[in-house]
C-alpha cells in the first residue's frame, strides 16, 4: 500500500490538495478543496496525470472562496460525492446554486473513510461558519493537514501527533504583515485567533508535534504579499533541524508535485 499527495495549488488565489492511497489493484483518489475553477482544476490534475474521473471525492474544509470554487459544479459535472461539514454546508447555499451534486457530511472527530482512505475531521480556529482540516491514513501512514487557522490550540496539536508527513499552513512573517499597504481591518483579521497561521506559530506546532517518524513537512498556503518561500522554508526547517533547502514549498501557481507519505 502507497499514500501520495500532490498540490495543485496553494494560496489566497485556490487551494487544492490532492491525496492517493493505492495498493497495485485499487487505487482511491480525494480532492481536498476545488479553489480554482473547472477548467482550471482539470489542467492542474492532468499536470499531475490525474482525470477528474478519477476522484472518488471532494473534501471541502470551508466557504471561502480560495478553498471551495467550484467545488459543487465540478462535482456535479463529474459524479462526484462532496463530503463537508452542516456548517460549511449552509454557509455555501448561495454558491451551490442550481448544482445538484451529491453532499455527505461529516464532523469533528468522527472518522469516515472513502475507499482504502480512512479520514479524520478536526475543528479548527478560523473565521468560518464550521471549518474542517483532516488526517489522512491508509491504515500504516498519516497525513495531516492544518491550513487556515489562527492560533495553536491544545486540541489541533493533539490531532496533528504521529504523522509521517505534514502539510503545514506558513501564511505570513508578522513584520512582513504589520508593514504591508493592507488596511488594519485586514490586518487584524489575517494576524488573529481566526485568521491565519504566522511562521513562528507554525514552527511552534511542528515543534510541538516532531518526532522521529515525521519525514516530510510542507509549507503552505504562503502569502505572496507577506511571506517570502525563504522566511517560510526557515520556520519548517529550525524546529526539525534541517536545511531550508529540504523544505518543500507548496506553490500557489505550480502546486506541489508528487510526495511520498
Amino acid at each position: 500500500m502507497t499514500l501520495r499527495f500532490a498540490s495543485l495549488g496553494s494560496g489566497s488565489e485556490g487551494n487544492a490538495l490532492l491525496v492517493e492511497s493505492s495498493d497495485g489493484t485499487t487505487c482511491t483518489r480525494i480532492l481536498l478543496d476545488c479553489g480554482f475553477g473547472i477548467r482550471e482544476t482539470v489542467r492542474r490534475l492532468e499536470r499531475l496525470g490525474c482525470t477528474a474521473e478519477s476522484l472518488n471525492a471532494i473534501l471541502v474544509t470551508h466557504e471561502h472562496s480560495d478553498h471551495v470554487g467550484s467545488a459543487y459544479a465540478f462535482a456535479a459535472k463529474f459524479d462526484i460525492p462532496v463530503w463537508t461539514s452542516h456548517g460549511t454546508y449552509r454557509a455555501t447555499e448561495k454558491l451551490r446554486g442550481a448544482d445538484r451534486a451529491a453532499v455527505r457530511f461529516c464532523r469533528a472527530d468522527d472518522v469516515f473513510s472513502v475507499g482504502d482512505l480512512q479520514i479524520l475531521p478536526y475543528t479548527v480556529p478560523h473565521d468560518a461558519r464550521e471549518p474542517l482540516q483532516f488526517v489522512f491514513s491508509d491504515g500504516v501512514r498519516r497525513l495531516g493537514v492544518l491550513t487556515d487557522a489562527g492560533m495553536s490550540t491544545e486540541y489541533l496539536c493533539a490531532h496533528l501527533e504521529g504523522m509521517h508527513a505534514l502539510v503545514l499552513e506558513c501564511n505570513h512573517d508578522r513584520e512582513m504583515l504589520e508593514n504591508s499597504p493592507y488596511p488594519w481591518s485586514l490586518k487584524r483579521r489575517i494576524g488573529g485567533d481566526f485568521g491565519h497561521l504566522a511562521n513562528d506559530i507554525a514552527g511552534a506546532i511542528l515543534a510541538r508535534v516532531h518526532h522521529a517518524a515525521l519525514h516530510t513537512v510542507v509549507a503552505a498556503h504562503l502569502s505572496k504579499q507577506n511571506n517570502t518561500p525563504q522566511l517560510a522554508a526557515e520556520a519548517i526547517a529550525v524546529p526539525l533541524g534541517i536545511g531550508m533547502d529540504a523544505v518543500p514549498i507548496a506553490d500557489q501557481e505550480e502546486g506541489l508535485p508528487w510526495h511520498s507519505v
